[in-house]
């Protein structure tokens, strides 16, 4: 029931009134709770009312009465609030709530004085959070740079947006301020070249992440005995053709499978790299940049696994979207199956020859209707994919999440579909599978009887 109430929380249908009696038992001093005797028992109670207040600052629709008696329970709930875009200046008071005002000023959205009055207080911890909030000014980044206390040195050093003075901290007679500084995106490029031949700096993967450096020094970089520095680089879109080519021959997977991430890797060498690493989570960054006439070259080769990347993009020419969703290999069908605007008929076609090597895929399909949803989650033998993305689909029907239902990953999916027939929306308010029974308290579909029953229910909050 814990769970339930918190799912509650976030149900963008839950009426105002009831947000509100949800608020009023989220924020009121938890006393001793009914058949509680010790102080386990009441921890767990007072984390499931924090659980409960989480889930209530995450909601888009409160009012402003709503965040005033959010904020009043803690601080905690209050930084919640600040960071959600609920509370502004005028809501908060720096010296009484110093953790609210510093997240304001995290999110861009704090005042000036605020960042000078924290600049100078007593406690080292509020100044090591200040500094590392954007856009403070000058004189505030200058007195943190002074600072008496190392760690507040570095935190600036690390996040300053000051490019000039990112550069002076790199001179900083502190080695952890002047590493601080190199991994600072703002840091001039010739302040971090600069500290490649400092002795007492290790600066490899800083080396191996910035876009701005100079290729001898990338070189360098790519000479690195550690495979995860290599591949950190491979993907750096700074690194220069030669380099590309000379990383694409690297005896790591892993560096291999990154320089395919590089977004202007030549074709030549991503042919080479798709067949020799076959598959790929995703769309990748050269392919989605490509212009019609790359993307006609590499779909017609001769090489699946080639005309594989060019599946995985989903604004395809329509003449060469229909044409990959005729290839004759099962693979390269699935990855084209999702692409948006292919017929009824196509998926079925689809389904017709490849059977269930592309069931998930054609089920993932934005245009998939609810009759074909349906058929998916009859076929037999069943997929198990097939359910979880039927279950998330906005066109699956009652009768298809019914079945999706019986699968243990896709229920939960299921539960939170608001097209489940609301009777069975309640029942599974009850359902021992996890996460299920949040799910469904979630579900706008739940009647609204049945929410203000849950609100008015005393127990919600005893531990089960």
């Amino acid at each position: 029931m814990n769970d339930v109430l918190c799912g509650l929380a976030a149900n963008p249908a839950l009426p105002p009134g009831l947000v509100d009696r949800l608020i009023a038992r989220a924020v009121a001093e938890p006393g001793p709770s009914e058949g509680l005797v010790d102080d386990a028992a009441q921890e767990l109670v007072d984390e499931l009312l924090d659980e409960l207040v989480r889930a209530l600052t995450g909601r888009g629709d409160l009012g402003r009465a709503q965040v005033a008696a959010l904020a009043a329970r803690d601080e905690a709930t209050a930084v919640l609030l600040a960071r959600r875009g609920h509370l502004t200046t005028a809501d908060v008071d720096p010296a009484a709530r110093p953790s609210v005002a510093l997240a304001l000023l995290d999110e861009g959205r704090g005042l000036p004085e605020w960042a000078r009055l924290f600049a100078a207080h007593p406690s080292p911890g509020i100044r090591w959070k200040l500094a590392s909030c954007p856009g403070l000014p000058p004189d505030v980044v200058a007195a943190l740079a002074a600072d008496p206390d190392l760690e507040v040195v570095s935190e600036l050093a690390l996040w300053t947006t000051e490019p000039a003075e990112a550069a002076r901290l790199t001179r900083h007679p502190h080695p952890e301020v002047r590493r601080a500084a190199a991994a600072n995106p703002a840091t001039p490029a010739p302040a971090v070249a600069a500290l490649a031949e400092d002795p007492e700096l290790a600066l490899t993967w800083v080396f191996a992440e910035r876009a701005d450096l100079p290729q001898p020094l990338y070189a360098r970089t790519a000479a690195d005995p550690r495979p995860g520095v290599r591949a950190t680089l491979a993907q750096n879109p700074g690194i220069g053709p030669e380099l590309i080519r000379v990383l694409a021959t690297d005896p790591e997977e892993q560096v291999r499978r990154s320089l395919a991430q590089h977004p202007r890797v030549p074709l030549d060498v991503l042919a080479d790299l798709a067949t020799t690493l076959r598959t790929w989570p995703s769309l990748l960054p050269r392919i989605a940049a490509a212009p019609p006439s790359e993307l006609a070259e590499l779909a017609a080769s001769p090489r699946a696994s080639v005309r594989i990347l060019v599946a995985q993009r989903r604004d395809l020419p329509v003449e060469l979207r229909d044409a990959l969703a005729g290839d004759p290999d099962a693979a390269v069908v699935r990855a084209v199956a999702p692409h948006p605007g292919l017929s009824e008929d196509r998926l079925r076609s689809m389904v017709s020859l490849h059977g269930v090597q592309v069931l998930a895929a054609v089920a993932a399909n934005p245009d998939a209707s609810g009759a074909l949803l349906e058929h998916l989650t009859r076929h037999q033998p069943p997929v198990r994919k097939v359910f979880k993305e039927v279950a998330r689909h906005p066109n699956a029907t009652g009768p298809a999440l019914l079945a999706c239902l019986a699968d243990r990953t896709a229920r939960p999916l299921a539960a939170a579909h608001p097209a489940l027939p609301s009777a069975t929306v309640t029942t599974l308010l009850s359902d021992e599978h996890p996460g299920v029974a949040e799910e469904a308290a979630a579900n706008p579909a739940l009647p609204r009887t049945v929410m203000a029953e849950l609100v008015g229910d005393p127990t919600v909050l005893q531990p089960s």
